[in-house]
């Protein structure tokens, strides 16, 4: 069986009388890609935050590498590689000189982190940039930077909070294959994303938290099997024969609906037979899609679609 690297049972967090987490069970393995999702205000940030080691629990049971947080905090970071949400780069140092610096953290002589800068920036491709300073990059750059920062001593656990947050999508799918690359050399990855297909491409296991509780666990593929069926059937109509179009669509009996503003959407386990019944029943969309269900519809269904301030 693979090594158990976090074990927390019961886990909560409190702040002043408003509790974050509210008593979550989970085991990351050696190796895995372990995610979190929910919405904005779910328990995620401060979960991570007891993770890094940098807010103590309040309740519960948590140990990380062997170690209790709050006694081994500083022994257990040092293990640790974490990526925070904002880039907290030194823009006033080169791309090379932010890694050097940064290795001196860790207490690293200087000649294996000179080393370690060479590899992380051929990693991250970023090595004909290594003399430039840290502003005029792009944002895609600047994450692989942070990303190879956090690389620097080596870590056994790479903790990430929303790795790709504002990158455009060829930035992204870099940053998705240096994250892969990292995980087929057994580093074990830990990050919350508000992207459901990052989540789908990268986690071996998910959870899904709304209000400091955990709502779902499993792989992308039992979560989507559990709580959604094999297709989604979205239609939309004109305005003025959405409503019609809805009653009429519950007549043919689906095995779940939704109706949104711009579209309904069917959930079944063939899209194209239910898509003839449609038409059967003399309806005619302006556009029609089936497609796989996904993350998204998971967490949609788990914590509705109303936003949480």
């Amino acid at each position: 069986m693979p090594e158990v690297l976090v074990h927390a049972r019961g886990l909560k967090k409190r702040f002043g009388s408003f509790t974050a987490v509210d008593g979550i069970d989970f085991d990351l393995l050696a190796g895995e890609a372990f995610g979190f999702l929910g919405p904005n205000g779910a328990g995620k940030s401060s979960t991570m935050r007891m993770l890094g080691c940098t807010s103590p629990p309040t309740e519960g049971e948590l140990t990380i590498l062997g170690g209790d947080p709050v006694r081994d905090g500083a022994a257990i970071r040092a293990r640790l590689g974490v990526v925070p949400q904002e880039d907290t780069l030194d823009a006033e140092l080169t791309v090379r000189e932010n890694l050097l610096v940064y290795g001196r953290y860790f207490g690293l002589g200087r000649k294996l982190i000179a080393e370690r800068t060479d590899q992380l920036l051929d990693f991250v491709q970023l090595t004909e940039r290594a003399g430039d300073m840290v502003d005029p990059l792009s944002g895609g750059m600047k994450r692989r930077l942070t990303i190879a920062r956090s690389l620097i001593n080596d870590p056994e656990i790479l903790i990430l909070d929303e790795p790709t947050t504002g990158l455009d999508p060829q930035a992204r799918h870099v940053v998705w294959d240096r994250l892969f690359r990292l995980k087929q050399r057994g580093i074990t990855l830990i990050l919350t994303t508000h992207y459901m297909d990052e989540a789908e491409q990268l986690c071996d296991r998910l959870v899904v938290m709304d209000h400091g509780i955990i709502a779902a666990e499993g792989t992308p593929r039992e979560l989507i099997s559990r709580y959604s069926t094999p297709e989604v059937l979205e239609l939309r109509f004109a305005p003025d024969e959405q409503e019609a179009a809805a009653e009429k669509i519950q007549d043919l009996s689906p095995e779940r609906s939704e109706v949104t503003a711009d579209r309904i959407l069917i959930y079944e386990a063939d899209g194209d037979a239910f898509l003839e019944r449609v038409h059967t029943a003399g309806l005619q969309p302006i556009t029609e899609l089936v497609r796989r269900s996904s993350l998204e519809d998971v967490f949609l269904r788990l914590t509705g679609r109303a936003l949480v301030d």
